[in-house]
């Protein structure tokens, strides 16, 4: 897995650092950490164009349009966890990644995990609603990018289980 990072790690809560950087699948990773408990809430679907940032950093053409799937995770708490922002190239959702448009509230690890481990690019920044991950997936052939927005909720989880240590 390639990985970039825009600030220097130093600026990164420290609780947040190893779930930025981590591999795998971040369903499962916080299904584990909340004790098996794990929701995903659909915001909304919607087509868009491509931004020009995200069709270069997954060679494709500008111009093209874009599926895109919003919604909140959640652990084991009232309040969500992780925003999530799912981009999926036209030319992608018309071949085997058409699936996740079905998908509903299920989340997009269970299938894109499932017998198999995607190529990942990755890349860290902060974004207005918190530290950010960024991955682009090259995944039976598909691109599409998986952005995942740690949320104060979940800081604040992390700091209390540290504190109870």
């Amino acid at each position: 897995m390639k990985q970039s990072c825009s600030m220097r790690d130093q600026r990164f809560p420290p609780e947040l650092k190893t779930w930025l950087y981590a591999q795998g699948s971040l369903t499962q990773q916080l299904t584990d950490v909340a004790g098996g408990v794990f929701k995903v809430q659909p915001l909304q679907e919607h087509y868009q164009r491509m931004t020009l940032i995200d069709s270069q950093w997954m060679k494709m053409p500008y111009q093209h349009t874009s599926w895109v799937r919003e919604s909140y995770l959640y652990g084991c708490d009232a309040q969500p966890w992780v925003k999530a922002k799912s981009i999926f190239p036209i030319l992608s959702i018309h071949r085997k990644a058409r699936l996740f448009k079905h998908i509903r509230n299920q989340p997009i690890g269970k299938f894109l995990f499932q017998r198999t481990t995607p190529l990942c690019e990755r890349r860290v920044l902060k974004l207005a609603d918190g530290w950010t991950r960024q991955s682009c997936y090259t995944w039976h052939g598909c691109k599409f990018i998986v952005q995942e927005t740690f949320l104060p909720a979940f800081e604040q989880f992390l700091q209390q289980q540290m504190n109870s240590k």
